[in-house]
């Protein structure tokens, strides 16, 4: 039972993720679960929900169909609702229910397209991981299916950020100011996987010179279309002014000598029995942490509650498998930058500067989520 949350919140599961990463290149996502699971997602982790329309669906899974095994009745139902509503794609994913039963979701993608002929995938999921992993799988899928194989690379130096869902990035204009700030240094932004960009600008994604990785959900991507176009990536989110020019000046070292950089985990080691935390996403907060290092020289390091590789992290980070370990890494705090919802965990004595996270705490906190791309640091200010 070490793994039992029952003080703090969970992130969002990796259905969320998959529909977070589609949620906005007119498909149809269908998660294969039970009549009303889906407010989990629409409800709780989806800021876009009442402002934008997408077409996110469940499959309502009886417990008889669970049983006996009804896999026509769902082709059938997809079926139906492409016709009525002709979605660009037709995205499947599963739920623990969909886990036990076995459900084949190749084989049930396959016959949907033959019925529909629409371009039809299924993305690997049972509610059991995190966004991370639901958001990578899913780009995956769609960079497979949707980029060209005939890219050509283009004259001008440009650049594809990878792995921007809201669950991450809120809507507080910071993946515009990301895009703001690749155009400032010379790059022009042919997509964002998956926020602000069309099926169509997505499918040139492999005419980039370098590709931008913002979260780890969009390392795999990344990974993908260097394998398919010898496209180099760079690891990192341009907080602070500081780090952000160390950031833009690897894109453009990975972009002419081709090869990838991890600038988020550039930090110096600490021997401080004290140090500044910061929990979350690996990606996001080794960038944080390194912008913090490199404008005040305090020692930070990232505790780390979610997927993630080695590659993510820094010698002295932490990866977190349960709230009693991110309990015991909390007494050797001199700090702690996180979401308002792990303060059950602090020490009485130790600060914690409110970060919020959608994926962590939904919409509890979303006007506290600060912009803090190419700006100054300032935790009292821009964090506390």
């Amino acid at each position: 039972m070490t793994h039992t949350a029952n003080r703090i919140s969970i992130y969002a599961a990796d259905t969320s993720g998959v529909c977070s990463a589609l949620y906005e290149l007119g498909g149809l996502s269908v998660i294969h679960d039970a009549s009303g699971c889906n407010s989990t997602y629409t409800t709780f982790d989806e800021p876009r929900w009442y402002d934008s329309e997408s077409m996110v669906c469940i499959s309502a899974l009886t417990e008889t169909d669970a049983i006996m095994g009804n896999d026509e009745k769902l082709v059938s139902d997809i079926t139906e609702a492409a016709r009525e509503h002709s979605p660009r794609f037709i995205a499947l994913c599963g739920s623990p229910v969909a886990m036990m039963i076995g459900t084949d979701f190749p084989a049930i993608a396959r016959e949907v397209e033959q019925r529909t002929g629409i371009p039809s995938f299924s993305v690997s999921t049972n509610g059991m991981h995190s966004y991370l992993e639901g958001a990578s799988r899913a780009w995956v899928a769609l960079i497979d299916r949707f980029c060209k194989a005939d890219a050509i690379r283009t004259p001008t130096p440009s650049v594809n950020i990878l792995g921007a869902t809201p669950l991450d990035f809120s809507l507080n204009g910071t993946i515009q100011a990301i895009g703001q700030w690749l155009s400032d240094n010379g790059f022009s932004v042919i997509s964002t996987l998956a926020m602000g960009s069309t099926l169509e600008q997505i499918s040139h994604a492999g005419s980039a010179w370098v590709n931008l990785v913002i979260s780890y959900s969009g390392l795999a991507v990344a990974q993908e279309l260097k394998r398919r176009f010898g496209t180099p990536y760079v690891v990192g989110v341009s907080y602070g002014t500081t780090f952000a020019e160390t950031l833009g000046i690897a894109l453009h070292q990975a972009a002419e000598q081709r090869t990838t950089l991890y600038p988020c985990v550039q930090r110096r080691a600490t021997t401080q029995e004290q140090p500044l935390v910061v929990v979350g996403e690996s990606v996001a907060s080794g960038s944080l942490a390194s912008a913090i290092w490199q404008q005040t020289g305090q020692p930070v390091r990232v505790l780390c509650p979610l997927e993630t590789t080695d590659a993510l992290l820094a010698p002295d980070d932490v990866r977190i498998p349960d709230e009693s370990t991110m309990e015991a890494q909390f007494l050797l705090a001199g700090g702690i930058i996180a979401d308002p919802l792990y303060l059950p965990l602090r020490p009485k004595d130790v600060p914690l500067y409110r970060l919020p996270h959608v994926a962590f705490s939904g919409r509890c906190f979303p006007k506290e989520i600060p912009n803090l791309i190419n700006k100054p640091i300032h935790l009292e200010e821009t964090i506390w």
